[in-house]
């Protein structure tokens, strides 16, 4: 049951992925959450969740599209909680070099990468579509969403392209995929994000979905 006096969070839908699971998640854990492309709902909601599963330039078309990217800047600039999921983590960088090179929100200094297809002469398989562990990097987890998770916990990814962070002090969690060691969480200032999704990754996922709300105080 959703107490609908809690402060309100809006799930931006550029029609890009599921975010049906994410607002169960949401529903789960007791987080006042709408689903929404509407700008007023970005501007009067307490905070954010940008999920997403698809390609960058089509999501950051879609977001152009819908009006929606200096609104979600606004909003970062004014310290709104952001959490973004997978593609969304994706977007909140400078830009991708997914076919040539696109802008993304600049929320986050950093490029995004694509997996090679080969590695130390053998293949890789992309996309990553699996189980996967993350672990600690410089940053402890105490005081952030993931204080509830241990250190090389599994969580569930499907990915082919992964974020850089030009600063290291943005890396939260760090992955290995197949010998290839790439940033899968970031923290920095009003923004989480996680390359993987919480939402299919369990109970411990959704313990981060509950403690992101309890420590922005929205529920």
């Amino acid at each position: 049951m959703i107490n609908n006096n809690l402060k309100k969070v809006t799930i931006i839908d550029y029609h890009l992925g599921n975010l049906f699971s994410v607002k169960q998640a949401c529903d789960t854990v007791g987080i006042n959450a709408i689903i929404s492309s509407k700008a007023e709902d970005i501007e009067n909601a307490d905070a954010l969740i940008l999920p997403g599963v698809g390609a960058f330039i089509e999501a950051m078309d879609n977001l152009a599209d819908l009006n929606l990217i200096e609104t979600i800047k606004k909003a970062a600039a004014e310290k709104k909680p952001i959490f973004g999921i997978c593609l969304g983590l994706q977007l909140l960088f400078t830009k991708s070099e997914e076919f040539g090179t696109g802008e993304g929100l600049d929320l986050v200094p950093g490029t995004i990468r694509k997996f090679p297809a080969d590695l130390d002469d053998r293949k890789v398989k992309v996309p990553q579509i699996a189980w996967n562990s993350i672990y600690e990097f410089e940053k402890k987890w105490s005081d952030t969403p993931l204080m509830d998770v241990v250190n090389n916990e599994f969580m569930y990814f499907v990915h082919s392209y992964y974020v850089d962070p030009s600063n290291d002090m943005d890396i939260l969690t760090k992955t290995n995929y197949d010998g290839i060691e790439y940033c899968s969480a970031i923290s920095k200032d009003n923004i989480f994000a996680t390359q993987f999704h919480p939402e299919k990754s369990t109970l411990k996922g959704l313990s981060i979905y509950k403690n992101w709300a309890t420590l922005n105080n929205l529920i």
